[in-house]
């Protein structure tokens, strides 16, 4: 199975919950599916993202050169087996008060997303897909009326924001709020230091903080101006995003962080993105209007979102669907 120019692996033709032969099943984004039992098995890791199948299925790393293919003789460790990490959103329900009253907005979503994936949740304006990210970090604007959202199998509806943050959430606002008074570097120092319920070595700190300044080719003065007064949209874009790679989130929320971004911008934004999921083994919520973030930020999964819940699900090839035919069929069904 090819996952990228970069990544290529072999399976085991045999499903763990019976002697089914698994070349037979669907591909569905980086997930082979059991065409007789309907289990998931990950490419990469050969684990079931769903039953009946409890146990994972032997992968292998694969090389090619030139015509040959060369296969390991053991199977691939579980990558991250032992710091998985599984947001669940069950049949989520969320209104927002208005002056006529509650309007339901979310309309019962079901989501997983694990370590290392890249869900993209593509939709139409006003079908709520910023008001999923805001509800699972706990915006007070939005109240959750039905459902369930648990990260690692603990209750986030019953945390507090910095709970959720603490625990390893963390929203990239489509958005982001000026902090007059407060400088760039004493903010990501106080967050960090928040985060890992310690502060961060000082020389240590700084050199990670230049590094990924760097990186996103942001000026090193920039971490000595108030967060986000005065900042163009792809400055506040890319402090974002200088976020997300100091503070190593377990899931990342991204909300439409394309916005606003001219092309060079957002290859050096995606970059980053991509490192930070790289160096933590993220899971990726993105959020967009566009295919174009998702040339640099390659998705897993693409989930149509229409009238508050999710209408269709597949791999890369349903954004480039929807780029081509837009959203009116699934409108039509709404």
């Amino acid at each position: 199975m090819r996952l990228s120019d970069r990544e290529v692996y072999a399976i085991d033709d045999i499903c763990s919950h019976g002697a089914v032969s698994l070349s037979e099943g669907d591909v569905v984004g980086c997930e082979l599916e059991c065409w007789m039992h309907g289990s998931r098995f990950n490419l990469r890791t050969g684990v079931p993202s769903c039953p009946p199948a409890t146990t994972r299925v032997p992968v292998y790393a694969v090389r090619l050169v030139g015509d040959t293919v060369y296969v390991t003789a053991t199977p691939t460790p579980c990558r991250g087996a032992s710091r998985m990490t599984v947001l669940e959103i069950r049949d989520l329900q969320v209104s927002v008060a208005t002056e006529e009253g509650a309007k339901e907005i979310l309309r019962g979503v079901d989501l997983t997303v694990r370590s290392g994936e890249t869900h993209a949740i593509m939709g139409p304006n006003g079908s709520g897909k910023s008001t999923l990210a805001y509800s699972v970090a706990g915006h007070p604007k939005y109240l959750v009326t039905g459902g369930s959202v648990t990260l690692d199998g603990q209750d986030v509806l019953a945390m507090s924001v910095d709970e959720r943050a603490r625990a390893g959430l963390f929203l990239a606002m489509q958005y982001p709020v000026e902090v007059p008074g407060v400088t760039v570097s004493n903010f990501l120092r106080t967050a960090k230091s928040a985060i890992d319920g310690q502060a961060p070595k000082l020389r240590t700190w700084v050199k990670d903080v230049r590094a990924a300044m760097d990186a996103l080719k942001m000026d090193p003065t920039f971490a000595e101006r108030n967060v986000n007064e005065g900042f163009s949209g792809g400055e506040k874009k890319r402090h974002e995003v200088l976020q997300l790679e100091l503070l190593r989130p377990k899931i990342a929320l991204l909300d439409e962080t394309d916005s606003g971004l001219d092309v060079d911008a957002l290859r050096v934004v995606s970059e980053g993105v991509n490192r930070a999921k790289a160096a933590n083994d993220m899971g990726i919520l993105l959020i967009t209007h566009y295919t174009r973030i998702l040339r640099y930020i390659e998705p897993d999964y693409v989930h149509v979102f229409v009238d508050g819940r999710i209408v269709q699900q597949g791999g890369p090839e349903l954004a480039d669907e929807l780029e081509a035919n837009g959203y009116d069929r699934y409108l039509a069904q709404a």
